[in-house]
């Protein structure tokens, strides 16, 4: 008989919606499998059920957001000596933050003129002539939050209304180019580089929309480039994946303009719903879904326990 798998979605993220897509199909997936699958649809009432799951040999995490790929409830876990999928808590905590991943990345990546803004004081005093400039939370995920800003009338109150929203803002300048997304998958102890898949959104960039409505975006996998380019990709991926400390599986964003590729950030937990990269990418390497949600399981049982 297989091992004892809980698989945790849900959650209370502006991401909650996502995740219970992404967690209900590892559910059937792992069933199919012949796991003893264990479905916890996490929320704020069942938070501390959590520590029951101590009697599972592994934690499957499918939630996304806050309180998912933050680096909380890995700690949670770490302390309970809970074996779970994907990267551990400080690597998570990193990745969530994207002006701290820029910071730890900068010295391999290249990477679009940015600024991080707290305070409507911050706002206020702001000089920025990089437009078409692009506002978005410091720390969600599924491209929750995100605006394009045209011109500089329009700036400041956008970034306003994101702090208020959503705390800390990231400002970036928007970059024209081609959008990758680039899967690593963790192979028998070793980051592997999946088919770079490339994102064309019938709007003018992937927002929340283009991500999760069919129809509204065209995916090309693997993506057209030369093979000098897939080659400097994969190593600058793989570098990424072991500077952060990433483990199991994770997906970078970035632009390619003008034969440059502009890193954005890190996804940790990357979405699992029959729309999202990582399985497209696993695909277009001859990698079903099934072998792909089994891969990350028997990566995970690899790892030790956090013994606290």
């Amino acid at each position: 008989m297989k091992e004892k798998v809980a698989v945790v979605y849900g959650g209370f993220s502006l991401e909650r919606d996502i995740s219970l897509i992404s967690g209900k199909r590892v559910v059937d997936v792992l069933k199919r499998l012949g796991y003893q699958v264990t479905p916890f649809e996490l929320n704020k009432d069942n938070l501390t059920e959590l520590f029951g799951l101590k009697n599972h040999d592994l934690v499957f995490i499918a939630l996304h957001g806050k309180f998912g790929e933050d680096g909380r409830i890995q700690s949670l876990f770490d302390l309970s000596g809970i074996r779970y999928t994907g990267s551990g808590a400080l690597a998570s905590a990193i990745c969530f933050d994207k002006e701290i991943t820029y910071r730890i990345t900068r010295e391999i990546t290249k990477q679009p003129y940015h600024l991080k803004l707290c305070s409507n004081e911050e706002i206020e005093k702001l000089d920025w002539s990089y437009f078409p400039a692009m506002v978005k939370p410091n720390s969600e995920g599924s491209s929750i939050g995100i605006e394009l800003i045209q011109n500089p009338p329009s700036l400041k109150p956008a970034l306003s209304k994101g702090l208020k929203l959503y705390g800390d803002i990231l400002l970036e300048h928007f970059i024209t180019g081609r959008e990758l997304s680039i899967s690593v998958l963790e192979i028998n102890g070793e980051p592997v580089v999946l088919p770079i898949l490339e994102i064309k959104p019938k709007k003018r960039f992937y927002d929340f929309e283009a991500k999760y409505t069919s129809g509204l975006t065209e995916f090309i996998v693997p993506a057209p480039l030369s093979e000098k380019q897939v080659e400097k990709l994969v190593q600058l991926s793989k570098e990424v994946f072991s500077i952060l400390g990433c483990r199991h599986m994770i997906r970078i964003d970035g632009i390619l303009s003008d034969n440059e590729f502009y890193f954005l950030e890190v996804n940790t937990i990357p979405g699992l719903t029959e729309l999202s990269d990582l399985p497209q990418s696993a695909k277009a390497m001859g990698m079903t879904f099934e072998e792909l949600i089994e891969n990350v399981v028997r990566e995970a049982l690899r790892n030790k326990k956090e013994v606290p």
